[in-house]
Formats: C-alpha cells, structure tokens, sequence
C-alpha cells in the first residue's frame, strides 16, 4: 500500500499501462544513478534553467567576458525582475563557477580587477538553453491558446 493510501508505485502499476510503467521504471533507474543529493548535479544544474537569475547571467556571459559591475548594470537593464542586488549576483557567479560553468579571471594589478566568463561547459549549457527558449518562442502562441482555454473554463 502507498503511503498515501492508494495502491501504485513501479511494482503495482495500479492504472498504468504497462508502456508507461516501463518509461517510469527506466526513468527512476536513471534517477537512482544520481542519487538523491540536493548537491548532486542532476539537481543543482537542473535548477539554473529555472533559476530567477542564472540562465540570464549565462547568456549574457555568453557574449564575452564580462566585469561584475558591468555584467550588474547590463542584467538590470535587460530583465523584467530589474535590478539584481550585488549580493545576488556573487551568489550565482560563485555557485556557476563551483559547478565549472563560469570561469572567474583576477588579475595581479592593484586594486585586482576580476572578470567573468564562460567555460567550455557553460558554452555548451548556454547552446541547450538556447535550444529550450528557440522552442518557447515557436510554442508561445499555443501556451497563451491554452491557459486563455483554461481560464476560460476556470471562470
């Protein structure tokens, strides 16, 4: 019995067909293999893409290297959410470059000047990115169709 009361899981397919069940049995093999870490990379990359601020911060980098308060700047001049605070964008500068998205580049001068960009990974992320958001604009106009059906049924 589920947890939940219901019958079900990968061994009681309950009302799932049996096509489906094996998509979902191979699919949480797949899973397993990452484990369940919150810091695995299946889990943490998987969240930039949905991320407030870092998918832009990699198209951006994605144009050349780029200093912090420049890349500030030019981040809240092109989002809707305006301006990311300094704070922020540390955060997501050093959390891409921990996953060996970005690459941080200091130079020995005084005051150090320190610069961002993309590594070969991040080059590669920012192609499959591009690829989500070249399919959301050919879709857009059947997702603004449907949640108009939608809420019309709602009312």
């Amino acid at each position: 019995m589920c947890p939940h009361g219901r019958r079900g899981g990968l061994n009681e397919p309950d009302d799932i067909d049996a096509s489906a069940h094996a998509a979902i049995a191979a699919l949480t093999r797949h899973m397993a293999v990452h484990g369940k870490s919150r810091d695995g990379p299946v889990r943490s990359l998987s969240a930039y893409v949905g991320d407030r601020w870092s998918t832009l911060i990699l198209l951006v980098l994605d144009t050349g290297t780029w200093r912090h308060a420049a890349l500030r700047r030019v981040l809240g001049e092109i989002s809707h959410e305006g301006a990311i605070s300094q704070r922020v964008l540390t955060l997501k500068l050093r959390s891409l470059e921990r996953d060996g998205l970005v690459h941080r580049d200091t130079t020995t001068d005084t005051p150090p000047r320190v610069s961002y960009r993309l590594t070969s990974n991040g080059q590669g992320l920012v192609g499959e990115i591009r690829g989500v958001l070249g399919w959301i604009e050919d879709h857009s106009a059947d997702v603004v169709a449907a949640r108009c059906r939608f809420d019309a049924r709602e009312m």
